[in-house]
């Protein structure tokens, strides 16, 4: 099979389950990847949905602060 009509399966069978409810499609917390501001160190934060700053320590300093 082409890649093609492996994309049009694909598609088809989308569309059949959209159509039967079989597919639930929710939306959930975003995980936000931050830098601490003091040391540097990588945090990944979760934000519920809809808010883009959140508040948040390091995890490796425990330095206060809110993601961009």
């Amino acid at each position: 099979m082409s890649k093609q009509s492996l994309r049009e399966e694909a598609e088809r069978l989308i569309r059949e389950s959209m159509e039967k409810k079989t597919v639930v499609v929710k939306q959930g917390d975003t995980r936000i990847e931050a830098v601490c501001g003091k040391c540097g160190a990588p945090n990944r934060v979760q934000a519920p949905k809809g808010q883009t700053r959140i508040k948040f320590a390091c995890k490796n300093c425990g330095h206060q602060q809110e993601t961009l």
